[in-house]
């Protein structure tokens, strides 16, 4: 009878240790299940042509006579107007920085040796939409040269820049494109692991890179985005 009385107990025990163990069992499989996932990315690319050009005119001319060169700028920058003008180039797409002058005498570390004291400085600035045209005017500005005016090529502070403006026009198609991409990755993998694709759990859309597509044609850029997407995988 005692012996009975023990072992009851003792069964209680036991049964209650088997059921903890079946659910913990249980638990991993289901955990495990879960977050079995694959983590795939999904490539946009393509070539866009810029849709805005910012031409930096630059010139220099030199003198010891202050007033004569402010008047010579003058003349100088008229006959660039007109050259753009004729071009098809509107004032709306020019702006005339004030020129900058240079006095030689002010430097304390000048010998007093030099031909010119004066420096002076003036940059035309045209910012458009008209690439093409304005790329044709810098095949041109040679041109400017039988006009007296030498141009400055050789400053890179003033280099000709290329953007393209026109991003959130094609993103949608973009984003649409890379999560496609991912998409076909994420179901190789799961063919490959004999396993089904399932929602995703998580999605990183990474940021829009605009770039020249190389050097030597910065009016054509390379627009790219990567999209990160994480799937669940199941048996």
């Amino acid at each position: 009878m005692n012996a009975t009385k023990k072992l009851i107990p003792s069964l209680l025990i036991a049964l209650g240790l088997l059921a903890i163990g079946i659910g913990i069992n249980s638990g991993f499989k289901s955990m495990s299940s879960a977050q079995r996932t694959v983590s795939v990315r999904g490539l946009s690319e393509r070539e866009v042509k810029a849709d805005k050009v910012t031409w930096p005119i630059v010139y220099q001319i030199q003198g010891n006579d202050l007033p004569a060169l402010y008047g010579q700028t003058s003349i100088n920058n008229d006959i660039i107007l007109a050259f753009l003008h004729e071009a098809g180039i509107s004032d709306s797409e020019i702006s005339i920085n004030a020129p900058e002058a240079y006095d030689r005498a002010s430097n304390n570390y000048s010998s007093g040796e030099y031909v010119y004291r004066y420096n002076l400085t003036q940059i035309i600035v045209v910012t458009s939409s008209q690439v093409d045209k304005v790329d044709q005017l810098i095949r041109r500005q040679g041109e400017l040269l039988k006009e007296g005016i030498a141009l400055s090529s050789d400053d890179y502070s003033n280099t000709v820049q290329y953007e393209f403006t026109g991003l959130n026009d094609i993103k949608p198609e973009m984003i649409a494109e890379a999560t496609k991409n991912a998409r076909e990755a994420a179901q190789k993998f799961a063919d490959d692991s004999d396993s089904k694709l399932g929602k995703i759990q998580t999605a990183h859309q990474g940021q829009f890179s605009i770039d020249d597509r190389d050097q030597y044609t910065p009016s054509i850029k390379s627009v790219r985005v990567v999209t990160t997407l994480t799937y669940f995988l199941q048996d």
